[in-house]
């Protein structure tokens, strides 16, 4: 009778298994933590999802056409702020630079920081909505009872009105969240959503 025997992998064959295998979950996880910084660079380059722009220079052309901007202010679960807008709309000309202001209290016994998400609506036109100055590019910090006003200096790219999908828009509304501040946050959200502490009310 003829006895079949099986050959054993070699010790060589598997480690080089197990290396490739490690190999490909290191790669699979430094993908994964790329994936939130290369999806927040796309979001600002392209204004996907709301996504605003920051920039450092205003706008050297301004247009006769107004258009109207409200704001939209939240707080997360966790944080114990109240949080509004001064104003709840402005009506700027297009290219306009604006200042525009946002309250926020820190309603509990204990120092807490806050940092804001934002987005705009519609998303098609997040990508022409440039910030100068915002609260929303650092992190806030509250003393137990504070207030604080907060700025927000912005205006809205003329070529708005060249492009196609938004051309004919004629409100947008900016909407932050503050969430408690626990590390890095993203800085848009694609619902809705907006973080440099301001002056002392």
């Amino acid at each position: 009778m003829n006895t079949v025997h099986q050959q054993q992998p070699s010790p060589r064959r598997n480690g080089a298994v197990v290396a490739m295998c490690l190999a490909f979950a290191g790669g699979m996880a430094g993908m994964s933590f790329a994936a939130v910084p290369l999806y927040n660079m796309f979001c600002r380059v392209t204004g996907y999802n709301g996504t605003t722009q920051r920039v450092e220079q205003v706008s050297d052309v301004v247009l006769d056409r107004r258009m109207t901007v409200t704001f939209d202010a939240n707080v997360a679960a966790g944080l114990p702020w109240e949080f509004k807008p001064v104003q709840r709309d402005v009506k700027p000309r297009i290219g306009e630079t604006v200042e525009v202001r946002f309250v926020a209290k820190n309603t509990s016994d204990k120092p807490t920081r806050g940092q804001a998400i934002f987005n705009v609506t519609p998303m098609e036109a997040g990508a022409y909505f440039n910030k100068v100055q915002c609260f929303c590019f650092t992190e806030t910090e509250l003393k137990p009872g504070e207030t604080m006003e907060m700025p927000v200096v912005f205006y809205i790219d003329p070529d708005i009105t060249k492009a196609v999908e938004t051309k004919d828009i004629g409100t947008l509304t900016l909407s932050y969240t503050f969430y408690p501040h626990e590390g890095s946050k993203p800085v848009a959200l694609k619902a809705d959503g907006a973080v440099e502490a301001g002056k002392k009310l």
